[in-house]
């Protein structure tokens, strides 16, 4: 399917954005179970993922976080906050260790020099790492998006040791040229 088709695709399911599917694919592909209680989506805006989440896991309670606007989503819980600040939520820091599944398509704004993007792509995934592993539940999962760099093998090896499993995921929603890739671990 042609990178358009999968925008058009969104949009005519009443989706935020084309990511909804990187994130199905990656559930479909990681067997989860439909009991879904409670549900961290950082970086969330525009909001597609935990729209998604909302949608298929009727069950389950969303709380999302970004330093960007997200319009409402109705079940979820927003905050716009940096994740940096994450504990400064109590809604949310009430439920360290609670969390079924943590999300994150969240990226930094690119300025086009490799050596800092990288650094910056690299200092975001491992404070999500964190976060994750602070607030999920034993074989709790996250799904996490980074980028194909030099930092990489550093963050896996970084987050095999909070996490059973680390996994790689390039799914087919995924722009081909696109450097991003998505990481799965489980707790």
């Amino acid at each position: 399917m042609h990178a358009d088709n999968w925008a058009n695709k969104a949009k005519q399911m009443g989706y935020r954005s084309r990511a909804v599917f990187k994130l199905e694919e990656i559930l479909n592909k990681v067997v989860l179970n439909n009991k879904l209680k409670n549900v961290l989506d950082i970086g969330s805006s525009p909001g597609g993922w935990s729209q998604y989440i909302i949608k298929r896991y009727k069950k389950a309670r969303v709380y999302a976080v970004d330093v960007l606007e997200m319009d409402p989503i109705e079940g979820v819980n927003f905050y716009q906050e940096s994740v940096e600040n994450i504990n400064n939520i109590d809604e949310i820091n009430k439920l360290k260790g609670k969390f079924n599944l943590v999300i994150s398509d969240i990226a930094p704004n690119l300025s086009g020099i490799s050596t800092i993007d990288n650094e910056n792509i690299f200092e975001l995934n491992q404070l999500t790492a964190k976060v994750a592993k602070d607030y999920l539940v034993n074989n709790g999962i996250l799904i996490m998006k980074t980028f194909q760099n030099n930092m990489l093998k550093i963050l896996r090896k970084e987050m095999e040791l909070s996490f059973k499993l680390v996994q790689t995921y390039k799914p087919a929603a995924s722009k081909k040229q696109s450097g991003e890739i998505y990481l799965f671990g489980v707790k």
